[in-house]
């Protein structure tokens, strides 16, 4: 076989190894809100983000658009919230009265606050709203609502 049969051969295996559905691929990707703000980054970061495509590691949206990548190529694409993290739920927002909390907390709207799920779960819940007695507590992913633009590149499918 001649260079340019090897490297025609070579090409060719590359283009057409694609991402399917339990292709182990690592990536890079940013992740953007409508406004531009950006909410992740995995170069940021230093590292890949390493998964099985279909496996429920990540967003349905996400998944499905990673579908038919090569190596090296980069997508773009914007999810809707039900492609993402879904749309915000009304009985997310609940009331907790202001003395479990304690004195020495900081309650703050847009403060961050952990706490226990029925099972014993850690559970995150933002602050939105503060009054003497009460503390409204939102607990909707802090992504759900919002339409999602993610830039990927795929640096290696992984067998």
């Amino acid at each position: 076989m001649g260079y340019t049969d090897a490297l025609f051969s070579h090409t060719r295996n590359k283009i057409m190894s694609t991402v399917e559905k339990g292709t182990k691929i690592k990536i890079h990707y940013k992740g953007t809100l409508e406004d531009g703000t950006e909410f992740d980054n995995s170069k940021t970061r230093g590292s890949t983000l390493d998964f099985e495509v279909g496996a429920g590691l990540m967003i349905k949206g996400f998944d499905n658009n990673v579908i038919g990548m090569g190596e090296g190529e980069v997508r773009t694409f914007t999810l809707s919230p039900e492609e993402a993290y879904g749309p915000i739920h009304e009985e997310a927002f609940t009331d907790f009265p202001r003395e479990r909390f304690g004195d020495d907390m900081t309650i703050e709207v847009d403060g961050i606050v952990q706490g226990q799920g029925p099972q014993g779960e850690p559970v995150m819940a933002r602050i939105c709203e503060v009054k003497d007695d009460t503390v409204k507590l939102d607990f909707n992913h802090p992504l759900a609502g919002k339409n999602l633009t993610f830039e990927v590149e795929l640096i290696e499918i992984d067998g």
